[in-house]
């Protein structure tokens, strides 16, 4: 027996009933030869780790342009939250840490520099329209390894395309990062807003604090061990009276309400702030021009991306998107510095 059958022998005898086992993926687009020691979860998130899109991931805004300072969160910084927070509550739940895990880090590859304002502006501009969630299956489906994709599992890339409010995961693991991606970027977006002035813990409705918490570690906390007792309570039950009406997943209708008032709050407060989106429209206009400069310069592009045109197989615009979604902020300021700012004005250092 390998160290993988033992693995798996494991995850069937110490998993909860609703936890997916890794034996039982649905499998991966192309057949491959299993490895002697990983299941097929943990597999695919050492195959997260170690791609180009990952690392590029802390050169990538959260919420706030250029901020004065090294502790604001990045985009890496927010997904190593995320899957913090996701695996306390899978491994509470008993549920598959490592598919957990995998979805965590796998979520945001396909965020644009500057957050979501370049995501607005590129789906304004691709013809297809263009949602980092998908754009994140498309990376690893098709755009990492120079075309080949990481052949995640099904299971994996579910959890990825289905991270956001309006769509639902499969399975109980991709539920628990949907949910871990909201508590963690409401939460820490609180600490970073406080941390450039633009909100104080007293301007966070006294409703709300009653509720969540006083202090970004309260809140963090409570709703942590909120999804886990509320989801412990609704497997008792499932478990007692076989009922199928009940989601094994889920918070209590209080604090669920709390933390999306709260985040109704942050739009207000925080995303649609002035003074935090003060940067965004040059940014916006930034990438406006190098998707204009590209599709008039195709052969400007890697040769990856020209080959995937060349080929027949992909729109133009949609190759540019995927090379501009691809780029850190830096890299973006870098090519536009390039293309149109005259040598003498270009800013040391890019």
């Amino acid at each position: 027996m390998t160290i993988r059958e033992t693995i798996e022998d494991m995850e069937r005898e110490t998993l909860s009933p609703y936890a997916t086992l890794s034996e039982n993926s649905r499998g991966r687009d192309r057949e491959e030869p299993q490895c002697d020691i990983r299941p097929v979860f943990q597999r695919d998130r050492d195959r997260i780790l170690h791609c180009k899109s990952f690392r590029r991931l802390k050169n990538k805004t959260q919420v706030f342009l250029t901020p004065k300072g090294d502790h604001y969160r990045t985009r890496m910084s927010h997904t190593l939250e995320v899957s913090q927070n996701a695996r306390t509550i899978g491994k509470a739940l008993r549920l598959n840490e490592d598919l957990v895990e995998a979805i965590a880090l796998g979520h945001d590859l396909g965020h644009t520099p500057f957050g979501h304002a370049g995501e607005r502006t590129l789906n304004e501009l691709c013809q297809g329209g263009f949602v980092h969630s998908e754009q994140s299956v498309r990376i690893v489906e098709h755009l990492e390894k120079d075309g080949e994709g990481l052949n995640l599992t099904w299971e994996v890339r579910d959890g990825i395309r289905n991270h956001q409010t309006s769509t639902i995961p499969a399975t109980p693991e991709g539920k628990i990062v949907r949910l871990s991606d909201k508590i963690a970027y409401i939460n820490h977006d609180i600490d970073d807003a406080i941390r450039g002035l633009i909100l104080t813990e007293d301007d966070i409705p006294k409703e709300l604090r009653n509720t969540l918490g006083h202090t970004t570690r309260e809140r963090l906390d409570n709703l942590i061990h909120d999804v886990i007792m509320s989801s412990l309570h609704n497997i008792d039950i499932m478990d007692k009276e076989c009922r199928n009406d009940l989601e094994p997943i889920a918070m209590s209708a209080e604090m669920e309400q709390a933390m999306y008032d709260l985040r109704k709050f942050m739009f207000s407060n925080v995303y649609q702030n002035p003074v935090a989106k003060a940067e965004e429209v040059k940014a916006q206009r930034m990438l406006s021009q190098l998707f204009e400069y590209y599709m008039e310069h195709i052969d400007q592009l890697p040769m990856k991306y020209t080959r995937m045109i060349e080929e027949g197989h992909e729109a133009k615009d949609r190759v540019v998107c995927d090379y501009i979604a691809g780029m850190t902020d830096q890299y973006a300021v870098t090519k536009f510095n390039e293309f149109f700012m005259p040598l003498s004005w270009q800013v040391d250092g890019y």
